[in-house]
């Protein structure tokens, strides 16, 4: 499979969510086992009125069904704030102890009014492609 389609994109309240994983195979040793996998976030923001990230929300499943959610304030350490026509990019990582699994979850923003905002980001792929 490739990158994009074990990527997602979601649109919630005109904000599309566009997530590209990717395998880092120089952070992942088999033996341990740890897999590493990447993944770049595309917020694009194609509404009439700003929105500001507050809060980040994962579910990450493995392979073995193991889940593990992940909370926490904003993005890499940012709240950062998308105005219309805008978009906002950023990368991260997930470390897993088999070689394929899945994430979804969504973000809690807040609108240039005041308006609470919960965005989805649908389900992705992880895979190590040695499956």
């Amino acid at each position: 499979m490739t990158a994009a389609r074990l990527g997602s994109e979601t649109v919630t309240h005109d904000i599309t969510i566009r997530v590209t994983p990717s395998y880092l195979p120089d952070q992942s040793d088999a033996d341990e086992p740890r897999y590493v996998f990447g993944y770049h976030i595309d917020v694009i923001n194609q509404g009439r009125v700003g929105i500001t990230i507050l809060s980040r929300h994962w579910i990450i499943i493995d392979a073995h069904g193991d889940v593990n959610e992940v909370e926490g304030e904003g993005v890499v350490g940012l709240q950062p704030r998308i105005a219309p026509g805008e978009s906002f990019h950023y990368g991260s990582f997930c470390p897993l102890r088999t070689e394929w699994g899945t994430m979804e979850g969504g973000y809690h923003a807040v609108t240039d009014d005041g308006d609470p905002l919960d965005l989805r980001i649908a389900r992705f792929y992880l895979a190590s492609g040695t499956e």
